[in-house]
């Protein structure tokens, strides 16, 4: 998560096993706080796993960002 003035940007990160290539997955760009889910936002702020899993299980959210599913 990173903060630029009064907007957000919170990506789940991922690193390849085989090259150790890394690569961030945009979940909120430049977005208000006040436009995040509350409890959320908390959870972004405490790189809570659970909620790194929850994005990172969702075909639709990998889809969105060109994730290359195998």
């Amino acid at each position: 998560m990173n903060a630029n003035g009064n907007k957000v940007d919170v990506w789940l990160i991922y690193r390849c096993k085989k090259c150790k290539h890394s690569w961030n997955l945009t979940i909120y760009e430049r977005t208000k706080p006040s436009r995040i889910d509350r409890d959320e936002y908390e959870l972004f702020l405490e790189n809570d796993s659970l909620l790194a899993e929850k994005y990172g299980n969702n075909i639709e959210f990998l889809k969105n960002n060109n994730a290359e599913l195998k």
